[in-house]
């Protein structure tokens, strides 16, 4: 199997596979199915991206650049505003109560890095000549 997640699904569905379809022909004729509708379901995701992204409302087009500030930002305050606003705070107003402590960045952790590896695919194709700007030439 050429992609992962492809033979995590196999390796979940085999042991019952082996008891449902003994015939090994069979089978394997059933796995490659199942390998096919996978990357069918991946291309056609593929597709809703690419109309997603000429689509010429922001609201639409938008949400991925959007979700990518919005990390960035939390981000940034995680790690430097939050600390330097309690130094301010300390430092010229003792009375103001601390913030709430912060949370959750594990999950902003997650769909940052997540967006950090899609943008690092784009640093490819702009490496390997193959991006968008190459495609109006």
């Amino acid at each position: 199997m050429g992609l992962p997640l492809i033979s995590t699904i196999l390796d979940v569905v085999k042991a019952p596979l082996e008891r449902l379809i003994p015939d090994k022909n069979e089978r394997r004729r059933f796995e490659h199915d199942l390998e096919l509708e996978v990357l069918r379901a991946g291309l056609a995701q593929m597709e809703i991206n690419k109309a997603e992204a000429r689509h010429t409302s922001i609201f639409v087009a938008g949400w991925r650049p959007f979700v990518g500030w919005v990390c960035g930002m939390a981000l940034g305050w995680h790690f430097m505003g939050h600390d330097v606003f309690n130094w301010l705070r300390l430092a010229f107003f003792p009375h103001i109560p601390a913030p709430p402590q912060l949370a959750g960045t594990e999950t902003l952790m997650t769909v940052l890095l997540s967006m950090l590896g899609l943008g690092g695919l784009r640093t490819v194709e702009k490496l390997k000549g193959v991006s968008r700007e190459k495609w109006r030439e």
